[in-house]
């Protein structure tokens, strides 16, 4: 029995019986016992479970710079990112979508403009940056957001996306929504959406796609934005 519990505390690996009497000492109620082949028995004071934990905590807390400095953050040829955003459509607000107002009888209900397109923009900038979300960085229980035009946080990420030595590769967005129809005003928002990054409009693509009439998107009660980022190093 004294065998079978040194086994399981103090291996991680269970070794056959005779080679665990024949090499190692076995852990027996309150000593440590030497091999049987060994006629004398020498005892031990057991160590106490705190020091234990101490010695074990000492030596993670050594070993942690070791692994940190030994894995040092690569720098990549390119990044890529994907951003979603998706709002409700409510009377009484208007609807703003790539920083431009667009005539409907419903708007985005959100913290801040509820601009979906630039919304997912950032997060897709940040995705490949591998930094929080926007609602991290521009939570919505702050105050200071409330109303904040989407243009705001659009610089922020590409202060960022420069500070970490990236420009935009490419960027490929597609908005979702029943209505109204984009096709009138896709050049307009996909040249301020340019505008914003300062990319050049060979870079931007925008497309827009209905809902078939299917959920809440295809009945005009919200709406969908993707966005997939290709970065490049500088």
């Amino acid at each position: 029995m004294a065998t079978t519990a040194a086994s399981s505390l103090c291996y991680t690996a269970p070794l056959p019986r005779t080679n665990l009497l024949n090499q190692f000492p076995v852990y027996a109620t309150g000593a440590w016992l030497t091999p049987r082949a060994i006629p004398s028995i020498k005892l031990k004071s057991r160590p106490s479970s705190s020091s234990v934990a101490a010695s074990a905590a000492t030596s993670a807390v050594e070993s942690e710079p070791q692994t940190a400095a030994a894995s040092p953050a690569k720098v990549l040829p390119f990044r890529v990112g994907h951003g979603f955003d998706l709002h409700r459509l409510e009377p009484g607000y208007p609807l703003i979508i790539g920083g431009i107002n667009i005539p409907h009888d419903r708007g985005c209900e959100a913290h801040s403009d509820g601009d979906v397109l630039l919304h997912c923009v950032v997060d897709a900038i940040l995705g490949a940056l591998g930094l929080p979300d926007i609602g991290q960085i521009f939570p919505d229980t702050d105050p200071k957001w409330k109303g904040a035009a989407s243009s705001v946080f659009i610089e922020e990420a590409v202060r960022l996306m420069h500070e970490a030595g990236y420009e935009l590769g490419n960027l490929d967005a597609t908005l979702i929504l029943q209505r109204p129809k984009v096709s009138p005003h896709k050049e307009v928002i996909r040249s301020n959406l340019c505008k914003l990054l300062g990319a050049d409009p060979s870079v931007v693509n925008l497309k827009a796609k209905t809902h078939e009439k299917v959920d809440s998107l295809g009945e005009n009660r919200s709406i969908a934005a993707h966005t997939v980022v290709l970065l490049m190093k500088k």
